[in-house]
């Protein structure tokens, strides 16, 4: 899937039309540059979900978790990291592993530590807007 979104609307929008088929043990990667909109698309997906509360970058706390009855999600960026290994002292590496739900924003900082993502993303600057290039894996 490749995709054209001219604004942060059109990127919550898309979000949310992720929501609809993620489920437990779903994991989304996120790449972009800083200010790509990776945390917007993740906005999306949550209200769409029925959050209503601020969706709050996880860059400083790393992780950040929503439940949605049987749906469980960790909201993870790695930004910060130097090495994957801090993975290990932030607990992150359990999330995958316990059925959650995980949407990771810069999953290249986890390395070899991380499994293989369901689902790619991929945001690039284009124009006023955002090109939203989608993966699944097979």
């Amino acid at each position: 899937q490749n995709i054209f979104t001219a604004d942060e609307k059109a990127l919550e929008q898309f979000g949310a039309s992720l929501a609809r088929s993620l489920k437990p043990a779903t994991k989304v990667y996120l790449y972009g540059e800083l200010g790509s909109g990776k945390t917007t698309l993740c906005r999306g997906l949550l209200r769409e979900l029925g959050y209503t509360d601020t969706v709050k970058s996880p860059t400083f706390s790393l992780l950040e978790t929503y439940e949605f009855g049987e749906l469980h999600i960790a909201h993870m960026d790695l930004y910060r990291l130097t090495e994957p290994s801090e993975m290990f002292g932030y607990g992150l590496l359990d999330y995958f592993d316990d059925g959650h739900a995980v949407l990771l924003e810069w999953p290249e900082r986890g390395g070899a530590l991380i499994p293989s993502p369901d689902i790619t993303i991929r945001l690039t600057y284009e124009d006023e807007g955002r090109r939203v290039v989608v993966t699944h894996a097979n």
